[in-house]
Parts: C-alpha cells; sequence; structure tokens
C-alpha cells in the first residue's frame, strides 16, 4: 500500500510550502497585491512554478537514472538567495515611492478631521495585477530546482519504482501549492487591515519583511558561498 506514503509526501510538500525562504518569497511578492484573490493567485503560481519544474526536473533524472551533482544543486541554491535579495530590495523600493496624503473632512455640526491615506507611485497602482502570475511561477521554479535534489532522493528512497517516484513528487508538488495558498491567505489579512488603519503599521510591516527577506537571502548566498 502506497496510499499511507504519499499521504506522509502530501503533508511533507505542505511542511515544505513554509519554509524561510519560500515564505519570504511569495510574501515578497505578495505585497503587490491588494486582493485576496491576487495574494492566492500568486501563491499559487509560485506553487505551480515550484510543483512543475521539481517533477520535470525529477522524471529526466529518473529516466536517465541519474543524480544531480551536489555543485549544479548549490549553484541553484545560490541563485536562490541573490533572487531573495533582489526581491526584499524590490519590496523596499516600492515602499518608498508610496505616498502619505492627508485629506480633511468635514462631518455634520462642523467637527473636521485629517484623513490619512498612503498609496503607490503614479501609474503603479493599475499594474498590481499584471505579471504576478509570470514572476510567482519564475520564482517558484528556481525554488523547485533549488531543493531538486534532495526531494528526488527521497522519493526514489520512498518508493519501489521510478513511476512510483513520480506520483510521489506530483503529491509532494500539490502539497507545496496548498501549503502556500493556505500561507498567502494568512498573510493577507493582517497586511490589509493595517493598510486601512494606517498608524504606520502596514509600512513597518512591509519594511520588516523587505529587510528580513533581504537578510535571508544574503545568508543563504553567503553560506553556499563559503561552505
Amino acid at each position: 500500500m502506497i496510499w499511507p506514503v504519499l499521504f506522509f509526501g502530501f503533508l511533507l510538500g505542505i511542511e515544505h510550502a513554509l519554509e524561510a525562504d519560500h515564505v519570504a518569497a511569495v510574501a515578497s511578492l505578495a505585497t503587490r497585491s491588494n486582493t485576496m484573490r491576487g495574494t492566492v493567485k500568486v501563491a499559487s503560481f509560485w506553487g505551480i512554478g515550484h510543483a512543475f519544474t521539481l517533477f520535470v526536473f525529477g522524471a529526466v533524472l529518473v529516466a536517465l537514472g541519474a543524480s544531480l551533482p551536489q555543485r549544479v544543486d548549490r549553484t541553484f541554491e545560490f541563485a536562490v538567495g541573490l533572487m531573495l535579495v533582489f526581491l526584499g530590495f524590490d519590496v523596499l523600493r516600492r515602499l518608498r515611492t508610496k505616498k502619505l496624503h492627508l485629506h480633511v473632512h468635514e462631518h455634520d455640526g462642523g467637527t473636521r478631521h485629517l484623513h490619512a491615506h498612503a498609496h503607490e507611485g503614479e501609474g503603479e497602482h493599475a499594474r498590481h495585477d499584471h505579471g504576478h502570475g509570470l514572476r510567482s511561477m519564475l520564482v517558484g521554479s528556481l525554488h523547485g530546482l533549488a531543493g531538486s535534489a534532495a526531494l528526488i532522493l527521497l522519493s526514489l528512497r520512498t518508493m519501489h519504482s521510478g513511476a512510483q517516484a513520480l506520483l510521489y513528487l506530483a503529491v509532494f508538488g500539490l502539497g507545496t501549492i496548498l501549503g502556500m495558498v493556505l500561507f498567502a491567505i494568512a498573510i493577507f489579512l493582517p497586511l490589509r487591515v493595517s493598510a486601512r488603519q494606517l498608524d504606520w503599521t502596514s509600512r513597518s510591516l512591509e519594511a520588516a519583511l523587505g529587510v528580513t527577506t533581504l537578510v535571508l537571502g544574503g545568508w543563504i548566498a553567503i553560506r553556499v558561498s563559503l561552505f
């Protein structure tokens, strides 16, 4: 019976999606989305890119009876680090383009108060929902390449044939998609609620996210280079 093993692989896929570098990448990409649908789209395409690359790469290696050289795997991991540095810088760059505006509102009875809101630089808001899918899929594909060696080896050791190994990778990929979508839903609410309430909370959260992503990417790149 391989079903218990496949179910365990599905759960491992969900857990794999929540690794620090994956979460940082998707959270950074999700800051471009203003809607729940857009955020879930970012996460879904990341998961699709990750699962597709892992499955295709795994199929090639299984068919050839080969394994991925450690040097190549480390190169992919180094590329992931650089990508995270870029995403972190991108979050901080976009944060600088957001402009804070104050408007005076007058209620019945003559009471006035200031209302503040922030938005992207000119033209930026209109481009939020364009190109997110492709960008997210490319990021997910790179993550899939970076983690392919260990995951393919795990599938081959767990299953008794190449076909079963590919089935394991497919189920694992579905788990990563679900795990990342659940994470995207979880981060959307605090980001959007804080954005509506302002109080600098939203900008602080995005700044912290950008810095964390940048630092994590730099650490991965340095670790791969030195060790």
